[in-house]
């Protein structure tokens, strides 16, 4: 079993599409699209810490929507917020960005919209999300729990899954996969170089480019 900091450091020199493969090839869900950065191109790998939104109703004031999460989150963790791609309302703002940076998480990623985007720019923190919006949350969303399972796009994330985000898009890892997903994901990899280097020398593209070898069916040449 590789540590976790290793296993994220190995994971930080793969893509989204590389993963997304791996998961692909042992049945597992691929990447998915619509989770975009705010601003930038960053590229963050961590495990989840997670949480979970809902419409606000008249209650009692609690403390602000993922605060408790990002408390509980450290250097090996990413945010992954959870508010079913609602655009018309923000679930993820500067000062939690600043809390998380502060208390060195990987970055966010949120099925909803943000705002304070050059917030999060200033202090180099990556945030993933479907759109961007000024509305606030307050009086318009609660938190319904942290630290269980929820829905990103069309995957669960579980606490402790590992999620990569990169400008291609976002893939998940469950975390009794990781270590298979990480090998099959470096042979995709590797493959892949191998056939650019091919074709930077000259091969055709149809002779270096097929889909058996991208797969990992066939010999390598």
């Amino acid at each position: 079993m590789t540590s976790q900091t290793t296993l994220l450091e190995h994971y930080a020199t793969l893509d989204s599409a590389a993963v997304s493969d791996a998961l692909d090839a042992l049945g597992l869900p691929p990447g998915q699209a619509g989770f975009v950065p705010v601003w930038g191109t960053p590229k963050i790998v961590g495990f989840a810490v997670t949480v979970q939104l809902e419409p606000y109703s008249p209650g009692p004031s609690g403390a602000h929507i993922a605060a408790s999460a990002v408390d509980a989150a450290n250097g090996t963790n990413v945010i992954v917020v959870a508010n079913d791609g609602r655009t018309d309302v923000s679930c993820w703002g500067g000062l939690l960005s600043l809390g998380a940076s502060l208390n060195g998480v990987r970055g966010v990623v949120a099925d909803g919209a943000c705002r304070d985007v050059h917030e999060a720019r200033e202090i180099n923190f990556p945030v993933f999300a479907k759109g961007q919006i000024p509305a606030t949350a307050r009086g318009r969303l609660q938190q319904r729990s942290t630290g269980e399972p929820v829905q990103l796009g069309a995957v669960t994330v579980t606490p402790g899954d590992l999620v990569l985000a990169d400008e291609t898009g976002v893939v998940v890892v469950p975390r009794n996969h990781v270590d298979t997903v990480l090998e099959r994901a470096q042979g995709v990899a590797r493959r892949e170089r191998a056939i650019a280097a091919e074709l930077k020398a000259g091969v055709a593209l149809h002779e270096a480019m097929r889909d058996a070898r991208l797969a990992g069916t066939t010999e390598e040449h």
